[in-house]
């Protein structure tokens, strides 16, 4: 079978709630990922992957044994998979890349693809506002810092950042994610007064959607697979969005 599709998914968030639900959609997401490799040329997953990802020197977060298993077998066979880290696990530091055959994107990029110009990133810190977070997320990419976590026992690490991460849930509502999704669409349309963009594709919001910025340029969110089990689909020049 001829391998001519691009596939874009997002926000796994696996880890979350908790390990049954998440090994649910972990077999869910192989069992996705064992069809399209039918005919992927390439997979860009587009962020939080995991809900809570951190590479000590000789120690990684357990589980997830079929996803990292399924990942490594697809790179394996020639399918390039990128990954955009998001917020949620941004802290990888080589063993994605080295033991599951990841291409590691950390800032969004624009990549041109079957002749069409692609704006791609989680969509964490993009647009106005958010300020705190963005302060945070400094934080959370200086390396002083990440050296200081890593001095932790993992397991109090570990739980530290799962907490954290559930606490973050807690204060999500769905008029933050509407207002999150406003910011990126504001966001994109200031690119576009540099320059001409044919596709924005974004995770990180958990809405999926597409949006017309011009006659020829879209906004496309990816929404999840906690719910949504949402992704798009890249065939020629058509990028659709579906449901699995």
């Amino acid at each position: 079978m001829q391998t001519s599709k691009i596939y874009f998914a997002s926000d796994f968030h696996l880890g979350a709630p908790n390990h049954q639900k998440s090994l649910e959609r972990e077999k869910k997401i192989c069992k996705w990922l064992d069809i399209i490799s039918k005919d992927a040329k390439e997979i860009y997953l587009l962020g939080d992957l995991f809900d809570f990802w951190f590479e000590y020197n000789k120690v990684i977060p357990k589980g997830f044994e079929r996803i990292k298993g399924k990942l490594a077998q697809l790179t394996d066979s020639g399918i390039k998979i990128h990954l955009f880290v998001g917020n949620h696990d941004l802290w990888t530091f080589g063993y994605l890349e080295s033991e599951l055959g990841l291409e590691i994107h950390r800032k969004p990029e624009i990549i041109e693809i079957n002749n069409k110009k692609f704006y791609i990133a989680h969509g964490d810190g993009l647009g106005k506002g958010n300020t705190v977070y963005k302060f945070i997320k400094k934080i959370y990419t200086n390396s002083i810092c990440q050296f200081l976590f890593k001095a932790l026992p993992s397991s109090i690490g570990v739980s530290l950042a799962q907490s954290l991460s559930k606490k973050n849930k807690k204060n999500q509502t769905s008029s933050k994610e509407k207002l999150g999704e406003i910011n990126l669409i504001d966001y994109c349309k200031k690119v576009l007064n540099n320059q001409h963009i044919d596709f924005f594709v974004f995770g990180h919001i958990h809405r999926p959607c597409i949006v017309n910025l011009s006659p020829n340029s879209k906004y496309i969110n990816l929404g999840d697979w906690v719910s949504q089990f949402s992704y798009a689909e890249l065939s020629s020049e058509n990028l659709l969005l579906k449901n699995f």
